[in-house]
């Protein structure tokens, strides 16, 4: 049976038993022995399965494991898999290691309980060799479990596990997208969530894991992922937990002074908000949406950032990943973390961001982006209609700053921003009550920049282009001869 045939979890458990070579322990916490079930169900697993061990009760875990400040985290998994690949090493490897392929699994979860009141989510991984002897690889994952009941979540925890434990141990991370296609292999987007992936280890060599993250979306594992502006992998709920949380979404293509100054302006108003708070410092973040990094998905930060109720052409996504990677090496150049998502409309996002934060957001977006989203017709085939995006949208303590519009010689801002007649009202309703914020703090000689124009005048071999963007973002794309930049003076 070669590998492309085997898909069922039964067929991938039973063809780790029969390898001879692999062997190894596994460790669970919460929701049962899923994973390693699926071992001892299918027969052969005492060619497989040194050790099985589930730390439930949390005095036995912190005796296992070590004291930690939440068991349901990347540090509980990080111990873990600590502790029992030492522990393997320790006791095997001087009878078999000369010939055998060790791999620990482990997870740490948090499933639906009798109450039903907590997040349902996990941490899962795998640190093995990949010949005898070899350096160990890893990879850490986290889960969201999207079933309504415990049992189904934790049948679809176990069949994760053997989808990530076959992928480790039969080379499916010399192809890191074919891997986490299979992460889905006998489940749905219904049913699980992957937000974020790490991988360690040679294995982990020439990776890019803010192109993981972007795969993550693409191939719809995840609503949503995270990387820090130096490219590390960040998973959403713990870099957003109980942070104020400023986001600016454009295309950033490339990033332009306008995109800067938006962002100075928004945070400087944010921090006025929360001075007499005892908010820690707010967290920023650009966010890419799947429809901009589509090749007809750029449009011009300072005119605003299209259509906020849209539905997706293709499914997976076609993304240029060269693309992709340069204005991540942009955003990166100035300093932002990247938030990329599958939420066209404005309401899912601000929903998403308010699940993770009991803190404030704000959204910051070019006045044209607000006039789109009092514009009724974007909400056609929402049953609420614009009612309804609205009253999703500011949710909570949320706010949309609008950085100002030069439109034929005028500069227009949220104040003076002219709305159909029969939502004027609502509109100014947003205005009063400080939902629709005018940023006064902005510099007006960013306002005529519009990232197409930067484009053009790049193509064209205009030098002035580089008066338009950061002197680091500059510098950047004429090392890189990003967006067809011919220039060869860095």
């Amino acid at each position: 049976m070669t590998s492309t045939q085997i898909t069922s979890t039964h067929q991938k458990a039973l063809s780790i038993n029969l390898n001879p070579r692999k062997y190894g322990a596994f460790a669970e916490i919460g929701a049962g022995q899923e994973v390693v079930r699926w071992f001892f169900l299918v027969g052969g697993a005492s060619g497989t399965v040194a050790r099985s061990i589930s730390a439930y009760d949390m005095t036995v875990s912190d005796y296992q494991y070590g004291p930690a400040r939440r068991y349901v985290s990347r540090e509980r998994l990080e111990s873990m898999l600590e502790h029992e690949w030492n522990t393997l090493q320790e006791q095997l490897h001087t009878g078999r290691g000369r010939h055998t392929e060790f791999f620990v699994f482990a997870n740490t979860v948090a499933a639906r309980g009798y109450q039903g009141t907590h997040e349902c989510h996990g941490w899962m991984g795998v640190r093995y060799q990949t010949t005898p002897d070899s350096p160990p690889n890893q990879t850490v994952m986290h889960v969201r479990m999207l079933d309504k009941d415990a049992v189904s979540q934790q049948e679809a925890l176990g069949i994760l596990g053997v989808n990530l434990l076959y992928a480790a141990l039969n080379g499916g991370y010399g192809s890191p997208e074919s891997a986490l296609r299979s992460f889905l292999d006998g489940l749905t987007p219904q049913r699980i969530e992957v937000d974020m992936v790490h991988l360690s280890g040679p294995h982990a060599q020439g990776v890019d894991h803010r192109l993981l993250s972007l795969q993550l979306v693409q191939m719809q594992l995840s609503d949503a992922a995270m990387f820090s502006s130096a490219g590390e992998v960040l998973q959403p709920s713990e870099a957003l937990y109980k942070r104020p949380v400023l986001i600016e979404r454009g295309s950033f293509r490339p990033v332009t002074h306008v995109n800067v100054d938006m962002m100075r302006s928004a945070l400087n108003q944010f921090k006025q908000e929360c001075r007499d708070s005892d908010a820690p410092e707010p967290l920023v973040l650009a966010e890419l949406t799947m429809r901009k990094l589509q090749p007809s998905g750029a449009t011009p930060e300072g005119s605003g950032s299209g259509p906020v109720c849209e539905v997706p052409d293709v499914t997976p996504y076609s993304i240029d990943y060269q693309d992709f990677l340069a204005r991540a090496d942009l955003l990166a150049a100035s300093g932002m973390a990247v938030l990329i998502s599958d939420f066209f409309e404005y309401y899912r996002l601000a929903t998403y961001v308010g699940r993770l934060t009991s803190c404030g957001v704000r959204l910051v977006m070019g006045v044209p982006s607000v006039r789109e989203i009092m514009d009724e017709s974007y909400y056609e085939g929402l049953e609420g209609g614009i009612l309804e995006s609205l009253g999703r949208l500011f949710k909570n303590d949320l706010k949309l700053y609008a950085y100002p519009l030069l439109e034929n010689g005028q500069v227009v801002t949220a104040d003076t921003l002219q709305i159909a007649p029969n939502l004027r009202h609502l509109y100014q309703h947003l205005l009063d009550n400080g939902r629709v914020v005018s940023l006064p703090d902005y510099d007006p000689s960013c306002l005529p920049i519009f990232s197409r124009e930067v484009l053009a005048r790049i193509a064209r071999g205009d030098a002035s282009w580089e008066s338009m963007v950061p002197e680091a973002v500059a510098q950047k794309i004429k090392e890189c001869h990003y967006f067809g930049c011919r220039s060869h003076e860095v």
